[in-house]
C-alpha cells in the first residue's frame, strides 16, 4: 500500500472526505431506488400468496396465461424471421436513405401505445388501408388472435432487430472472408460464421422481444379487442381483473414481474459474458 510522507494511506477509499463523499452520493441515489423498489415490494406483500395457486386454476388466468405464451412466442419468431434480413441489411450495407429506415424501426418503441394501436387499426381494420381488401375475401384481422400478434410484433420487433444490428455489425469481416476464401459458400459462411459469432446479440434480443411482446398492452387492446378466451392476454386480463377481482390482477402482475426479472437478469448475465470474452 502507497502512503503519502504524513504516513497516511493514498488509496481513495481510505480517506475521510472520500467516504463522505460516498455517503452523500448514496443518500441522493436512494429516493428514486425507494421510489422503484417500493411498489413492487408493495405489490407483493398486498398479493394473498395462500390463494395464489387456486387463483392460477381458474379458467380466466389459465386462457390468459396460454394465450399470451402462444401470440408472444408468435410475434417473436416473425420478428426474427423477417428481423433478421433487415438487420443484416443495416449493419453491412450503406446506402441513401439508411438513416430514415432506422429511425422508422425506433419508431415503435417511442410510440404511445394508443397510437400504436389507431395506427394498426387504419391499416389492417376492416376498413383499413390493407384490411379492407382483405374483407372482401372474407378474411378479418382485427379482434382476433391474429390481431394480438401483430400488435405484439409490431411494438417488440424494434427489439430484435436493433439487437441483431449490432450483434452482425461487431463481427471482424476478415474471419468471414478468411472462410469464403478456403471455399465456403455464402450460405455456409452466414450459418457456420456470422450467426454463431453474433449470437449472444440475436439470443439477447429474441429474449427481450419475446418479454417485450408478452407485456404488450396498448396497442392489442385496442386493435384486438379485450376478448376473454379469445384476445384477452396477461395484461389485460389485468386490467379486467383490477375492476372485478384484485387478487387475479395481482397474481397476473407478478407473474409478469417475474418473467420480466428473469428475462432481464438473463439478457445482463449473456452482455456481460460476452464483454468478459472480448
Amino acid at each position: 500500500m502507497e502512503t503519502s510522507l504524513s504516513g497516511r494511506s493514498s488509496q481513495p477509499g481510505s480517506r475521510p472526505g472520500y467516504r463522505l463523499r460516498n455517503i452523500a452520493v448514496w443518500f441522493a441515489a436512494l429516493p428514486l431506488l425507494a421510489f422503484l423498489v417500493v411498489p413492487i415490494v408493495a405489490m407483493l406483500l398486498r398479493l394473498e400468496w395462500g390463494d395464489l395457486w387456486q387463483t392460477l386454476g381458474t379458467s380466466v388466468v389459465a386462457q390468459a396465461i396460454g394465450l399470451s405464451l402462444v401470440t408472444s412466442l408468435a410475434a417473436t419468431i416473425l420478428a426474427l424471421v423477417f428481423g433478421a434480413p433487415l438487420a443484416y441489411l443495416l449493419a453491412r450495407r450503406h446506402f441513401r436513405g439508411r438513416t430514415i429506415i432506422d429511425t422508422l424501426i425506433d419508431l415503435p418503441m417511442v410510440l404511445p401505445p394508443s397510437v400504436a394501436g389507431i395506427a394498426l387499426l387504419m391499416a389492417f381494420g376492416r376498413r383499413g388501408l390493407i384490411g379492407a381488401p382483405l374483407a372482401e375475401y372474407g378474411i378479418m384481422l382485427s379482434f382476433t388472435q391474429v390481431a394480438v400478434i401483430l400488435a405484439q410484433c409490431f411494438v417488440a420487433a424494434p427489439y430484435f432487430v436493433k439487437a441483431a444490428t449490432a450483434g452482425f455489425a461487431s463481427i471482424d469481416r476478415e474471419l468471414e472472408q478468411a472462410a469464403a476464401l478456403d471455399g465456403a459458400s455464402a450460405r455456409q459462411v452466414f450459418g457456420l460464421i456470422t450467426v454463431p459469432l453474433a449470437w449472444p446479440a440475436l439470443f439477447s434480443g429474441a429474449v427481450m422481444t419475446w418479454a417485450r411482446a408478452l407485456g404488450e398492452f396498448g396497442a392489442t387492446i385496442i386493435f384486438a379487442g379485450n376478448l376473454p378466451g379469445r384476445t384477452q392476454t396477461m395484461p389485460l386480463a389485468i386490467y379486467l381483473g383490477f375492476e372485478r377481482d384484485l387478487n387475479l390482477a395481482l397474481t397476473l402482475a407478478v407473474i409478469l414481474l417475474a418473467i420480466s426479472f428473469a428475462v432481464l437478469a438473463l439478457v445482463k448475465g449473456l452482455l456481460r459474458q460476452r464483454v468478459g470474452v472480448s
